[in-house]
């Protein structure tokens, strides 16, 4: 099996100090950087992240927008996970809603995504 190559998927960060702040943290890691339009949310996340294969869409997006910030990670071994998230907590960026992609969830859309990650957010802090 091939190792795939470290992706962070981006969504809302684009005009944020901790955006700035986790692109430069990605960029020292070398790790792909790949920031999600609401057009692409339709897409599988797994196509996003850049897995070959997967049914894919060109259907683009219109409805409503979420505007939380959410991170989803491709690649990572658990040493280099750990070393994202504690530069993470260092620099002081505060992003709830991450995921690393699964198989179980590689063939969801980030709609899908954003709602199983805000679910389990909410039943974690009883918000």
């Amino acid at each position: 099996m091939t190792q795939s190559i470290e992706t962070a998927l981006l969504y809302n960060l684009q005009d944020s100090d901790s955006g700035r702040k986790l692109k430069m943290i990605l960029l020292k890691m070398k790790i792909r950087i790949r920031k999600i339009e609401p057009s692409q949310y339709l897409r599988p996340v797994g196509a996003l992240a850049g897995i070959r294969g997967l049914a894919d869409t060109d259907e683009i997006y219109s409805g409503e927008l979420f505007t939380e910030p959410m991170l989803l990670l491709r690649g990572f071994t658990d040493s280099r996970l750990d070393l994202l998230l504690a530069s993470m907590r260092k620099d002081g960026i505060q992003i709830p809603l991450k995921a690393v992609l699964t198989s179980e969830n590689q063939t969801w859309n980030s709609l899908a995504l954003y709602e199983e990650l805000k679910k389990e957010h909410e039943a974690l802090h009883n918000l």
